[in-house]
């Protein structure tokens, strides 16, 4: 075997074993590379910001006994809804009625007592004119007659109490919500020191808290100051899960105070929780919000702003922080460092370091360098001179790439992140 032939067949080999020296523009020289490249452009982009909130009801009431007694019964089904002014819990009512007969029958005496003093009063003052009248004797039945209208109002007021005690024995809902499990059951003796007999908390609306640091709200309203500051937000969920939740909400309170240690300032928005589907009397009505949830809070514009954007895949990252590959007018590649506003997974805001009309590399970031000489062409499009599905040579290029996947390549037009990232600087992709 000759010499030349041997040189042949170690070229071949080291080629098999390394595709990427016979791509063009490799180690081995040829062509400058072939990218894909859009146009910085000014975009509609909704300005987003997200925190951890937690839901919260806005009416949560413990119900408790206001007089002792024995539960008779529970109207209520656990963990259902309740309307306000709905029975809950009937206490036994016998000593409380026999309270009241006793205070009435009190009154009633107190009622004849005073009458009494008053025809008392009326016969002395009528003899005080004659000779058998006395000052004194009329003193005296006013005295009666004061006391006996005294002591008939007390009667009166007791009266009152033991028809509120009565009034109390049935316990009904202060508000309208979901009621919990109940911890005393018929038999048992409830009284004012026995603690909450259960608990009832609103549905529909909720709040949703979520505390954000100081300078974000700041942030937050400079950016809608002239919007109409924080009502101009809405109120997104997401949910645990990662769905989004699909009713908004508003912002209507933000925390007085900041607190010191974790230099974060509270703001709650209310937002609707409608019934996922209607529900039967006295079954459980399934809504998406429960008290105490936590969710994702996205704090989102009303209105979209225009605002300089590229394709996300476009973003490379290192130890310096972002940046993009810019081809310039001589077709030479350019290394720009940018800050990224607000951003989308898809869609990277730019907020400084590009211009509009600029165009960024897409496709095929792996195959660039800074100050290296490309071929530029619309991004999401086969490089010149790259085989076509179904053309020539496109399955040994497929065999090719399939050989050795770990070196292979990535065509035009792949993002490049699948293809683990920049090949220069230690860059990794920003998505």
């Amino acid at each position: 075997m000759t010499l030349r032939a041997v040189a042949a067949l170690l070229t071949g080999a080291l080629l098999l074993s390394h595709p990427a020296l016979a791509q063009p523009g490799g180690p081995g020289g040829g062509p400058p590379p072939a990218v894909g490249v859009a146009a910085v452009r000014k975009q509609a982009i909704t300005e987003s910001s997200a925190y951890v909130g937690r839901i919260q009801a806005i009416d949560r009431v413990d119900l408790t006994a206001r007089v002792t007694g024995f539960v008779e019964q529970r109207l209520f089904t656990e963990g259902t809804e309740v309307k306000q002014g709905d029975l809950l819990y009937k206490l036994e009512r016998a000593p409380f009625e026999a309270a009241v007969q006793q205070q009435a029958a009190a009154v009633a005496q107190y009622s004849a007592l005073l009458q009494n003093a008053s025809i008392t009063l009326g016969r002395a003052q009528s003899l005080l004119s004659t000779p058998a009248g006395q000052r004194s004797t009329v003193d005296d039945a006013k005295a009666q007659q004061g006391s006996q209208a005294a002591q008939l109002a007390s009667a009166q007021a007791q009266l009152r109490q033991a028809q509120i005690n009565l009034d109390y024995t049935e316990i009904r809902a202060p508000v309208s919500g979901k009621i919990g499990q109940t911890r005393f059951t018929p038999g048992n003796v409830v009284s004012p020191s026995s603690g909450a007999l259960d608990t009832i908390v609103s549905q529909d609306p909720m709040y949703v808290e979520f505390p954000i640091a100081a300078r974000a709200q700041l942030e937050l309203e400079k950016r809608y100051a002239d919007k109409g500051g924080m009502s101009a937000v809405v109120i997104k969920l997401q949910l645990a899960d990662g769905s989004e939740y699909g009713q908004n909400g508003k912002v209507d309170f933000i925390a007085p105070t900041i607190a010191a240690n974790t230099d974060t300032i509270v703001l709650r928005a209310t937002i609707p929780n409608p019934p996922r589907r209607p529900a039967a009397a006295g079954e459980p009505v399934d809504r998406p919000l429960i008290d105490g949830m936590f969710v994702t809070v996205m704090v989102q514009g009303v209105e979209p702003v225009q605002a300089l954007a590229i394709p996300r895949v476009a973003i490379l990252s290192d130890q310096q922080g972002n940046y993009v590959y810019v081809v310039n007018t001589r077709n030479i590649a350019e290394r720009r460092q940018v800050q990224l506003g607000q951003s989308t997974p898809m869609t990277a805001v730019i907020a400084s370091g590009l211009q509009e009309g600029e165009n960024v590399v897409v496709d095929g970031i792996q195959r660039v360098h800074p100050g290296q000489p490309v071929t530029p062409g619309p991004a999401g499009q086969p490089p010149p001179g790259a085989p076509r599905p179904g053309a020539p040579g496109s399955t040994a290029a497929a065999g090719a790439a399939t050989s050795s996947p770990a070196n292979a390549t990535p065509l035009s037009g792949t993002p490049a992140a699948s293809a683990g990232g920049s090949s220069s600087g230690g860059g990794s992709s920003g998505r």
